[in-house]
């Protein structure tokens, strides 16, 4: 068993719900379109490359149905995960693929944590067609956009740091006058009774976090992130277009790369590691995708080793850890289990866990504001009169 000390990191998988038909998948892509048709119809695109990964044993489910949602929260919980970060679409009003997190949210279950990450970016297709552009219209789209999350940051079920909900930005630098939205943001959650909200963005190597209004940072975009070093290290371009010549995708070594996703401090505000069991993102993107080589559950071992070490050594609010993710099938990042290795990856991360964290040693965290979990909050005090999630 997994104990949950007073130092213990929180566990935050990305969540996808792009497992379900939708009108608008269904004019793009074809009749029935959700994520497992790019996994299904995925093929190896050089010698060694493996390709299609399969699902294991949750097979290829529908997110509307609740059994299926109740499988992965137990999957996960067992597991150490102590919460989802669901992917949240806004498009000036218009919300995309919202039934899956909608239902969590009406009917009470599961019960497990969770928090919401918007992905704040254009839709594309291939080859780089535009499907549905991100726009921001102004401070009344936002108070729009405040009050249809409202019900969810008041949910006892959501994620808080210091009895803040967590919301996370996946690109912050497109906000428009980022520090007037913030503050909005922040304004709208106190007029609504919360303590305020903690905002989270992806990291960027020139943006100063604080300066827009954000607390933390994490860096989740992988191809980004390498892209940003391959200015610093000339061969790694030519690498690239030597590769792109050659029709393939872009390849790295996964335990290559290892050390470049461990976080580093940012003036002014919290980095949060990010955890990536995997990357192979050709079924969606062909040969203009990017391929992670070699990765295995011992080497993401070593991956998870280093973050949660890292993350012990942080101060008591920057105790999370990001998972990329908990099902992005058709960018290989996942840890459900699948065809090739089962469960392998879940049992590293409780394994390190257990490790560190003995169950016979700790006790239960307690809950944030109106029993939300808080991830700053010491476990050794009296939990509150509810079950634990």
């Amino acid at each position: 068993m997994i104990g949950l000390g007073p130092d213990r990191p929180r566990l935050i998988a990305f969540y996808l719900p792009q497992f379900h038909p939708i009108p608008e998948n269904d004019e793009w892509w074809g009749a029935g379109f959700t994520e497992w048709s790019h996994v299904a119809q995925a093929r190896p695109l050089f010698r060694g490359h493996h390709q299609p990964h399969l699902p294991g044993e949750l097979g290829f489910y529908d997110l509307r149905l609740p059994e299926t949602r109740a499988a992965q929260a137990e999957l996960a919980r067992d597991h150490g995960i102590s919460a989802f970060c669901y992917w949240h679409y806004w498009f000036a009003g218009r919300r995309i693929l919202e039934r899956p997190f909608d239902e969590v949210l009406r009917s009470g279950e599961p019960r497990f944590p969770f928090c919401l990450g918007w992905a704040n970016q254009d839709w594309y297709g291939n080859p780089y067609r535009l499907l549905i552009e991100q726009t921001y219209p102004g401070l009344q789209d936002h108070t729009a956009h405040f009050s249809t999350l409202l019900k969810a940051f008041s949910d006892d079920r959501y994620l808080t740091v210091d009895g803040k909900p967590l919301l996370y930005f996946y690109k912050p630098s497109l906000l428009p006058d980022s520090k007037r939205v913030t503050d909005h943001w922040r304004e709208l959650a106190h007029r609504a009774g919360l303590r305020g909200l903690h905002l989270v963005g992806e990291a960027l190597p020139s943006w100063t976090p604080t300066d827009d209004g954000f607390d933390a940072v994490v860096t989740i975009a992988l191809p980004r992130r390498l892209d940003d070093l391959a200015w610093q290290r000339p061969w790694r371009t030519l690498r690239s277009l030597h590769r792109r010549l050659r029709n393939r995708p872009t390849i790295y070594s996964y335990s290559k790369i290892l050390r470049t996703l461990l976080a580093e401090s940012r003036s002014g505000a919290l980095s949060y590691q990010c955890v990536i069991p995997n990357w192979d993102n050709t079924p969606r993107w062909g040969v203009d995708g990017m391929v992670l080589r070699d990765s295995t559950p011992e080497r993401f071992r070593s991956h998870v080793r280093q973050a949660l070490e890292r993350a012990v050594a942080a101060p008591p609010a920057a105790r999370l850890v990001f998972i990329k993710s908990w099902n992005e099938w058709a960018e290989g990042n996942y840890l459900e289990p699948d065809r090739e290795f089962g469960r392998a990856h879940l049992r590293v991360l409780a394994e390190e866990l257990e490790r560190l964290w003995p169950a016979a040693t700790v006790s239960r965290p307690e809950f944030g504001r109106n029993g939300a979990v808080n991830a700053a909050a010491p476990a050794h005090k009296a939990v509150e009169q509810r079950p634990w999630l």
